[in-house]
């Protein structure tokens, strides 16, 4: 469960960048370190891999995954993360690339920020 600090104005899930950044953290921990978020009004937008785009909006994590859109709280980020590390190979366990390792040229790992 999120620890929130006595006085708060709001509870952090109700911000959807606020959410949408918990989210991000906890994908972060269970390695998914190249992600990309951005913030509008009233949503917010969580690139996780090139297949997987995570929304928040109106109190909920919104994402398609094999033709169905599925929903969670956004209450709960921490769950979020474990249903999408379900579907998703952490980044380590992805098949090699066949790269030539002499040209130094690989694929972007992380976003600019």
């Amino acid at each position: 469960m999120l620890a929130v600090r006595a006085g708060t104005p709001y509870l952090p899930w109700h911000d959807p960048r606020e959410a949408t950044r918990l989210l991000r953290y906890a994908l972060h921990r269970e390695g998914f370190t190249h992600t990309y978020q951005s913030s509008g009004k009233g949503m917010s937008v969580l690139s996780v891999t090139t297949e997987l785009t995570v929304w928040c909006r109106k109190g909920s994590f919104v994402w398609n995954e094999d033709g169905l859109t599925l929903t969670h709280p956004a209450a709960d980020p921490i769950g979020a993360a474990q249903l999408l590390k379900r579907h998703l190979r952490r980044p380590g366990d992805e098949a090699p690339h066949d790269w030539d390792d002499q040209s130094g040229d690989r694929p972007p790992t992380d976003s600019v920020r």
